[in-house]
């Protein structure tokens, strides 16, 4: 028990202080520049130059830009329309058509701040530039940016909390349920009795897991319900695809449950161990802080994190309406995921005849 209660706490201490941050940065940001001029040119150098900004890629038309911000390539999409430089010239007033993914609408409330502060600057910059080749007085230029929040006009911070809630539910209460069911076994003595009876060891192993993959499919439901009627969280996508992944990420976390069973004797064993990777694996998956914002050997832990899979499929399903090609790359993770987890359960429960 030391090292659960001293050496554990010390890790989730030195990694998560490192890696869960409220910082918005690496923002992915993609351009429309229907302009294509030397002015057009420095405002996304602008960007480019910018700690927070990530400039990805330019698009050429707006369907491109909105099929990779659907499929999360891009946070922000700015595009600056046609005769971009000529109308800063001749006339007052210019628009720029600013898109920005607001599932999270803290960190698009932010993103907002930081492109509005840039087009600020850059238009000060402009202003004198302009006085300075020009004979005669010219005009303040006011450059507006109109924002468009996708996915969460209202910036309501419950629509992106509710869905990494859900996941939380049914991913805790499956785990410390399966992770403590055999170990009571253990306490109890009666693990010993089924070893001996004729019983096969996957027999045995479907017949304690399987009743909590309905507990977690059922908790699935109650939270769905709860998300509309409560909070009113939309749910654009469609619920057969959310279910059909759930059913294989349960599969992941029991496996989990049943590989830290074996390892352990008791009950407080096994809450320690489960509440450890609990801990880790929810502040790493981009619930509550964004996953691009982390250092980058800290994103790379993240792909070993299950959770980060269930938590960006529930927000693409409920909330994109994300079809099943959308989220097959999650899927087929997942898949292995359960496969991987579920096979070492397997190996290392010992069961004697």
């Amino acid at each position: 028990m030391l090292p659960i209660i001293f050496v554990l706490p010390l890790l989730q201490l030195i990694i998560l202080s490192n890696a869960a941050t409220f910082e918005v940065k690496n923002i992915k940001f993609g351009y429309i520049d229907n302009d294509q001029s030397s002015t057009s040119r420095a405002l996304i150098e602008k960007f480019n130059a910018s700690t927070y900004f990530d400039v990805l890629t330019d698009f050429s038309s707006e369907a491109f830009s909105n099929a990779a911000m659907l499929k999360g390539e891009v946070d922000v999409v700015v595009e600056i329309p046609r005769y971009f430089e000529r109308d800063l010239q001749k006339e007052k007033h210019i628009n720029l058509g600013v898109t920005i993914n607001a599932i999270d609408g803290a960190a698009a409330g932010v993103e907002n701040v930081y492109i509005t502060q840039i087009v600020q600057d850059f238009n000060q910059h402009l202003k004198v530039d302009l006085m300075q080749i020009s004979d005669k007085q010219v005009q303040p230029i006011n450059i507006e940016t109109i924002p468009l929040f996708w996915y969460n006009e209202t910036l309501n911070y419950k629509t992106f909390m509710v869905p990494g809630i859900l996941v939380l539910l049914v991913t805790m209460i499956t785990l410390f349920l399966s992770g403590m069911n055999i170990v009571r076994e253990k306490e109890i003595g009666t693990l010993e009795q089924i070893n001996v009876t004729p019983i096969k060891k996957s027999q045995f192993i479907i017949g304690k897991l399987f009743p909590f993959w309905v507990i977690g499919m059922g908790l699935l439901t109650i939270g769905l319900i709860i998300a509309k009627i409560i909070f009113d969280v939309p749910m654009v996508g469609s619920l057969a695809l959310m279910y059909f992944y759930t059913s294989i990420y349960i599969l992941v976390i029991l496996g989990i449950g049943l590989f830290i069973s074996n390892f352990t004797d008791t009950q407080q064993q096994a809450m320690f161990i489960a509440w450890f990777f609990m801990v880790i694996f929810i502040l790493m998956s981009g619930l509550f802080t964004p996953i691009e914002s982390m250092p980058k050997w800290a994103q790379i832990i993240t792909e070993f994190n299950p959770i980060k899979y269930f938590v960006e499929v529930m927000r693409m399903v409920m909330l994109k309406g994300s079809g099943f090609m959308d989220i097959l790359p999650q899927l087929l993770k997942t898949l292995l995921y359960a496969l991987v987890m579920n096979g070492l359960a397997v190996w290392s429960y010992k069961k004697t005849t």
